[in-house]
Formats: structure tokens, C-alpha cells, sequence
């Protein structure tokens, strides 16, 4: 009886309710929306700053960003603690919006603003890992699928608040609605439970190579450049993200310069706009990935991937 008991408390604790990780999703995009163009907004208008002043935090912030997302990608994909990178990346999100609220002025909102670029750096690979502990392999695709949907709704949702906060209030008080949403996005983490996460699977180690007997070992940087597809596709989101990245904040500066008081709707607006069409995007894709044709050469084919055999060298064998 008391192994029936046993094994009845590990499996309830095993379980996994997809609903959590669509929750996550759903507020992290929230206490990430609240920021970035917002506070382009909120600097040019009721602060006064220059738009050299906000280039200056802004361009600081952002390579920073840079320079620290591979070692948080590597660290993410280490730790066994993945739930808990999450919280604290939240936790100092938060932190760093009430100081932007409470003190805005150069240097407290340079760091501040540091701070929150070298966590925003946490989210991305963490959520990709949980996804990939807590899902099959043949579930993949229409899980990440989801996983974007969610999260273009939660900026749709933010968007849609912090608009009429900003409106109604100032557009000072959007950032006191980044803390709400990191308690809620953290009450969202913890609902899953720790012991549903494959934590091997979660690193691809639990996948067998073709041919080999014994679980694979976790591939090194050399797999970014080995592999030619790999390569490709990362020159031509580094292209698209010089192209697109810059647009919304100077969007921003330019609609707060003209319309002070409205400027905070519009930058909703824009924000809106853009999610809205990208939602049904992430759920098609999700859903014909397999069907039409996802490239399964970005991990070493298995005898288990619903990809089938890979034709291409896998990553870790690839010349280049």
C-alpha cells in the first residue's frame, strides 16, 4: 500500500497542466511589453530627456543584452534550476521598473535599464527549455507553436492595458504594472511542477544518436558554426533584427514628440497591430511545421524524430 501511495504522490507530482506553460508565456510577454518602447515614450515626453540622452541608454543597454545572452544560454541550459532563473530574472525586472518609476533620471535608469536587458536575456532560453522538458518530441512544434501564440497575446493584452493606463493616469504609471504582471508570471512558473520537467530532455541528452547505444552528450559551441544551416539562419535573423529592431522605439520618440498626450495609445496601437497579425501566423506554423516541412537538421536526427532521418550532416558532424 505504501508503494501504491508512493507511486500515486510521484505521479500527481509529475503532472503537467499545459495551461501553466501558456500562462507563462502569456505574462512573461506582459512584463517584458510593459518596457522598451514605453520608456522611450515616457523619457522624450513628461521627463523632457533629448533623443541623444535616450539613444545613448538604450544602445548602453542593449549591447550589454549582447554580450551577455550566450553565457545566460549556456548557463540556462546547465542548471537544473530553470524555474528558478525565471523568478529571479522577474524579481530584478520588477526592481528595475520601480526604480525607472521612482527615480528617472540618467543614471539610476541606465542601470536600471542594464539590468533589465541582461534578464531579458534569461526569458527566451529558459521557456525554450522548460518547453522542451515538458513536451514530446513529436509535440514539439505545435507546442512552440503555442508557446508564440501565447505570447503575442499577452503583448496584445498589455499593449491594450498600458495604453489606457497611460491615457488615463501618466505614462509614468505603466512601469507599476511590470511588477503585478512578474508576481503573476512568477506564480505562473511555479505552477509547474519541478519533477515534470525532463531535465535531460530538456539539453537533447536524452535522445540516442542513429547508430549509437547510449544517449548523446550535450554539443558544444563548435555546433554554431559547423553547421551550415545553423549558420545561415543566425546571419539572417542578426540582419532582420538590424532591419526591424530599431523601428517601434523610434516610432515612439517621434509620436511622443508630436502628440505628448496620446502617445502612449498610439505606441499601443503600433504594438497591437503587429501582435495581432503575428498571433494566427504562430498558431499556423505551430500547427504544419512537420507537414511542410520543418528542418530537422538545427538538432542530430534520431530514430525517434517525427522528422524522420536527416539527409543533411548533423550538427555535430557537419564540415561547414
Amino acid at each position: 500500500m505504501n508503494d501504491v501511495a508512493s507511486q500515486a504522490a510521484e505521479g500527481f507530482e509529475r503532472r503537467f497542466n499545459p495551461l501553466s506553460l501558456d500562462a507563462v508565456n502569456f505574462l512573461l510577454a506582459d512584463v517584458r511589453g510593459a518596457l522598451g518602447p514605453y520608456l522611450n515614450v515616457f523619457l522624450v515626453t513628461p521627463q523632457h530627456w533629448t533623443q541623444s540622452e535616450v539613444g545613448w541608454i538604450t544602445t548602453v543597454g542593449g549591447l550589454i543584452g549582447i554580450a551577455v545572452q550566450t553565457p545566460i544560454g549556456a548557463a540556462i541550459d546547465e542548471t537544473r534550476a530553470k524555474r528558478g532563473a525565471v523568478i529571479l530574472a522577474l524579481v530584478v525586472l520588477a526592481m528595475g521598473a520601480i526604480v525607472i518609476f521612482a527615480l528617472p533620471t540618467f543614471w539610476p535608469v541606465a542601470i536600471a535599464n542594464s539590468l533589465i536587458s541582461v534578464v531579458g536575456d534569461v526569458y527566451g532560453p529558459a521557456v525554450a527549455a522548460l518547453t522542451l522538458g515538458l513536451s514530446a518530441r513529436k509535440q514539439l512544434a505545435r507546442r512552440m507553436g503555442r508557446n508564440s501564440a501565447f505570447d503575442h497575446a499577452g503583448n496584445v493584452a498589455i499593449a491594450l492595458l498600458a495604453g489606457a493606463v497611460g491615457y488615463v493616469f501618466s505614462q509614468r504609471a505603466v512601469f507599476l504594472l511590470v511588477p503585478v504582471f512578474a508576481a503573476a508570471a512568477s506564480l505562473a512558473v511555479l505552477s509547474i511542477p519541478a519533477k515534470s520537467i525532463d531535465y535531460n530532455k530538456a539539453r537533447d541528452l536524452s535522445e540516442k544518436r542513429e547508430g549509437e547505444g547510449s544517449p548523446a552528450g550535450a554539443a558544444g559551441y563548435g555546433v554554431l558554426f559547423k553547421s551550415r544551416p545553423l549558420v545561415i539562419f543566425g546571419l539572417c535573423m542578426m540582419l532582420f533584427h538590424f532591419a526591424n529592431a530599431p523601428l517601434l522605439p523610434l516610432v515612439g520618440q517621434k509620436l511622443a514628440a508630436a502628440f505628448p498626450k496620446e502617445a502612449t495609445a498610439m505606441m499601443s496601437a503600433c504594438i497591437i497591430a503587429a501582435q495581432i497579425v503575428m498571433l494566427p501566423i504562430a498558431l499556423l506554423v505551430g500547427r504544419t511545421a512537420d507537414t511542410w516541412g520543418a528542418n530537422p537538421c538545427f538538432w542530430p536526427a534520431s530514430p525517434s524524430c517525427p522528422c524522420g532521418p536527416c539527409s543533411t550532416p548533423s550538427p555535430t558532424t557537419a564540415s561547414g
